[in-house]
């Protein structure tokens, strides 16, 4: 009768693991796709059949994880998911911020805190240096490609070659001119991964460069770059790098590696 009763315990366990597994594994197709899939294009993307994907669907928007966004079927991630994911992000502040003020007043430029959102950099937080000639970034997503700013390639060199694949594919522009430029990227990529600092002189902004590094969190995969006039920039670059790769270290010290 134990046994029995042990081995019924063991399988319930099972598939309470399995079914959290598939959950989790709908929810990150559904992040790579934010205007929504329907219940067929994400049972192909997961290999499950469609009467176990609307299921866990059912279950995840009943928890608001997930919404409907098309009178057909069409699913996205849903707002309760924002809602974790913005008092992640103020946890995250709340350990960054003083190390921000305390790395711009080190190297006396503008810092900008940032995190990933749909494939996209987001500025969390910002840092603006008290001097004449400084940079004053706006907050929130920047919509350009992530391979054009030294952010975005420092969150590229930190993610794994498949996650950098999918982002390329939607980000780079099409036909002979993105082969040249993912070539030149993937060269970069290695640089960064050596040196463990992003750069980029004008690539997003005329007369702008910045120097960034990227952590990897259990809170999730952020960045901070140093926002330089490019005159400064070239005279003064060395003076950056260290103390960025020791802010790197004291966030992950401090919130935990992944």
């Amino acid at each position: 009768m134990q046994q029995t009763e042990d081995t019924g315990h063991e399988d319930r366990r099972q598939g309470g693991i399995q079914v959290i597994a598939r959950a989790a594994a709908i929810m990150r197709e559904l992040g790579e796709h934010p205007d929504g899939l329907s219940l067929a294009e994400i049972a192909r993307a997961v290999a499950l059949p469609r009467s176990t994907i609307q299921r866990i669907i059912g279950a995840l928007e009943a928890e608001g994880f997930v919404e409907m966004v098309r009178a057909e079927g069409g699913y996205r991630l849903g707002p309760e998911l924002g809602r974790l994911l913005y008092h992640t992000r103020i946890d995250v502040i709340s350990v960054a911020r003083p190390l921000l003020e305390e790395l711009s007043h080190q190297i006396g430029e503008t810092l900008v805190f940032c995190g990933v959102e749909a494939n996209q950099v987001l500025v969390i937080e910002r840092i603006v240096a008290e001097r004449e000639l400084r940079v004053v970034p706006a907050m929130g997503v920047i919509h350009v490609p992530f391979h054009t700013t030294a952010v975005g390639k420092a969150l590229l060199a930190s993610m794994e070659d498949s996650k950098v694949e999918k982002i390329l594919r939607d980000t780079l522009p099409s036909g002979s001119e993105g082969v040249a430029v993912k070539r030149q990227l993937l060269a970069d990529l290695e640089k960064i991964r050596q040196s463990g600092v992003a750069e980029d002189y004008e690539e997003y902004m005329p007369d702008i460069a910045a120097f960034s590094v990227a952590m990897d969190t259990y809170l999730g995969r952020f960045a901070v770059a140093a926002i330089v006039p490019v005159s400064r920039a070239r005279t003064h670059r060395d003076k950056y790098l260290e103390p960025l790769k020791t802010f790197k270290a004291k966030v992950e010290a401090r919130i935990g590696e992944s």
